[in-house]
C-alpha cells in the first residue's frame, strides 16, 4: 500500500462512519427529509438503509400518518427482515389504521423474532380484543403479564377482556391488581381501574337481611 493511499482510506473511513451514524439515527429528530436524503443519496445500501426507512416510518407514526409509516416499514422489512422492532412498529401503524388482522400477523412475527419482550404480547392482545377474539386476547395478555408483572395497563386491559366475557371475579382481581401497582407517568390507568371496580360494586345485588322471628 502506498503512503498516499493511507490518508485516502482514513478519510473514506470517516465518511462511512458519519454516513452510518446518520442512517441509524435519522429518525430520532423530527426531520423526515434527512431520512429521505439518506435513502436517496447515501452510498450505503442493503440492510443499513433499512434504518433510514425505519426512521422515516417512526416519524410518520408519531404524526399519525399511518399509511406512510406502513409503506416505510414495508421497505425496511424487505431490506432487513430479521428485526423484531420493525414488525412491532408496522403492527402499531396497521392497528391504528384499522388493519387488525394484519397487525396481529406482524405481532406474531415480532414475537417469533424476539419472544422475550412483553410489549408485542400486550399489543397483540389489544388487537385481538379489537377483533372480538377475547380468548386469544387473554392468552396474549397472560404472557405479557408473566414477562412484566408490574404492567398495570396490561392488568387493566385483561380485566376488561374478562369483564366482556362475563368473568366478573377475574376482572375484579385484575382491576385490584392494577390499582395496587405503581401509577407510572400518569394516573389514568389507576383511575380507570378504580372506576371499573366501582361499577362492579354497584352492579352487585344488595343483600337484604331477613328479620328473625
Amino acid at each position: 500500500m502506498t503512503k498516499a493511499a493511507v490518508p485516502l482510506l482514513i478519510v473514506l473511513g470517516v465518511l462511512i462512519g458519519l454516513s452510518t451514524h446518520t442512517v441509524v439515527n435519522c429518525g430520532d429528530e423530527d426531520e423526515p427529509d434527512v431520512c429521505s436524503a439518506v435513502i436517496g443519496f447515501s452510498p450505503l445500501r442493503g440492510s443499513l438503509i433499512a434504518f433510514a426507512y425505519e426512521g422515516r416510518g417512526r416519524i410518520a407514526l408519531r404524526h399519525g400518518d399511518w399509511r406512510r409509516a406502513i409503506s416505510d416499514f414495508d421497505e425496511a422489512i424487505h431490506l432487513n427482515p430479521n428485526r423484531a422492532s420493525l414488525y412491532r412498529d408496522r403492527a402499531l401503524a396497521r392497528r391504528q389504521n384499522g388493519d387488525l388482522e394484519l397487525a396481529i400477523e406482524d405481532y406474531d412475527e415480532a414475537i417469533a423474532h424476539d419472544p422475550r419482550q412483553p410489549a408485542p404480547y400486550y399489543q397483540r392482545g389489544l388487537a385481538l380484543a379489537g377483533t372480538g377474539d377475547l380468548d386469544r386476547a387473554i392468552l396474549s395478555y397472560n404472557t405479557a403479564i408473566r414477562l412484566d408483572p408490574s404492567d398495570a395497563q396490561a392488568r387493566l386491559d385483561r380485566g376488561l377482556a374478562f369483564l366482556a366475557r362475563g368473568q366478573a371475579d377475574d376482572a375484579r382481581a385484575d382491576f385490584e391488581a392494577a390499582l395496587a401497582l405503581p401509577a407510572g407517568k400518569d394516573g389514568r390507568t389507576r383511575d380507570a381501574a378504580r372506576a371499573k371496580l366501582a361499577e362492579l360494586a354497584s352492579a352487585e345485588p344488595t343483600q337484604v337481611s331477613v328479620p328473625r322471628r
